[in-house]
């Protein structure tokens, strides 16, 4: 059964999930902040994360962040704020949806199970990928470069694994927010780049030449091959 961590400060919101979810094949757990979820994170094996964004104390954004200093466990965030900059700056910090409240059960049913998808399709088979200075383990979800280990959040993974798969494919913005986030994200392609810049530092930290692998196209995106 599917485990999800529901992380919200109102109560009536935490028991509308759970009633949500509970006809759907998802134990659900819910905690009322940020503390709570690293404690239960820590203690407890989780799919998923919902987390909501205005909470007092530190927000959904900041306990993101913070997850994601130490699991690629994905996160949906469910929120009331639908500005533009709010969307982008939680995908950006390794939210791997966003969802406006209100929603239906359908819907949060819905995109639950497609990020499930995302994140469980790399670990079907025991494969090791390798290209040039870098390694990726899709089991373990290990990268190392020069043998040493590079440590990625869930989105950098699904960035290189799929660059690895298909090594001198040109990939725009969008397609890769629709392969790796799967959104068609009409306000804007930041979060892409954000994402491409933090992988390559980290890449570049074992290898320079490992991070130059991923080269930007200009005028369309970005491609994975070694320079010539």
């Amino acid at each position: 059964m599917t485990t999800v961590l529901v992380v919200d400060d109102e109560l009536d919101m935490r028991n509308l999930i759970e009633m949500m979810l509970s006809n759907s094949n998802f134990q659900t757990y819910a905690v009322s902040n940020g503390n709570e979820a690293y404690r239960y994170l820590q203690e407890h094996d989780v799919d998923l994360v919902l987390l909501d964004v205005m909470m007092p104390g530190e927000d959904g954004f900041t306990v993101c962040e913070n997850i994601r200093k130490r699991s690629s466990i994905p996160i949906i965030f469910l929120t009331a704020r639908d500005a533009n900059e709010d969307k982008v700056r939680g995908l950006t910090i390794g939210g791997d949806d966003y969802i406006v409240k209100p929603f239906t059960s359908s819907e949060l049913v819905a995109r639950i199970n497609a990020v499930l998808r995302r994140t469980t399709e790399y670990t079907v088979n025991q494969k090791l990928l390798e290209y040039g200075a870098i390694k990726l383990d899709e089991v373990s979800r290990k990268v190392l470069v020069n043998e040493q280990s590079v440590p990625l959040t869930l989105k950098e993974f699904e960035l290189l694994y799929l660059f690895m798969q298909n090594p001198s494919i040109v990939y725009s913005r969008e397609q890769l927010l629709e392969r790796i986030w799967d959104i068609d994200y009409a306000g804007g392609t930041r979060t892409v780049d954000t994402h491409i810049k933090t992988l390559r530092l980290k890449l570049a930290k074992e290898s320079k030449e490992a991070s130059e692998y991923i080269q930007t196209v200009w005028g369309i995106g970005y491609r994975f091959e070694k320079c010539k």
